[in-house]
């Protein structure tokens, strides 16, 4: 099996729910694999979004793209529903004046069906996403 990026809106994921939404930068930005789109905040924290995958992954890798995010928690569940999340990754992340910041997690026991990102803190009173990469492998279907 290829390893192919799961968080893009062409191989099915979806955002199916966001905390805030600017219709100059939408969260659907954040699946879309243009570089140049992105998502932001629209104020107070936490923000957060909900990507679904409508099948069963295993995350091997993730790359994060954001901007002024200084406190990110990233909850899976494998659930067919969006509920029973479990608190997964915590990262505080380092403010890069002037240029995106790219974090790149190594994911351990990385099966889910949705994930849910949970912004806590920012350097500003806005942050932006720019893209979620999942590198990994689809397992099986939702059924």
């Amino acid at each position: 099996m290829r390893k192919i990026d799961l968080c893009l809106s062409s191989e099915g994921a979806e955002v199916i729910l966001a905390t805030s939404s600017d219709e100059k930068h939408p969260p659907e930005n954040i699946i879309d694999g243009n570089p140049e789109t992105f998502w932001t905040t629209t104020g107070m924290f936490p923000q957060e979004f909900i990507i679904c995958f409508h099948k069963h992954i295993k995350i091997e890798k993730l790359l994060i793209q954001s901007y002024l995010v200084r406190t990110l928690r990233i909850e899976k569940t494998t659930a067919k529903e969006p509920v029973g999340f479990e608190q997964w990754i915590d990262k505080d992340l380092v403010h890069t004046e002037g240029q995106l910041q790219n974090e790149e997690v190594v994911a351990r026991d990385g099966y889910a069906t949705y994930l849910r990102f949970i912004i806590l803190s920012a350097f500003d009173h806005f942050a932006s996403v720019h893209s979620i990469s999942v590198e990994g492998i689809a397992v099986s279907s939702l059924s």
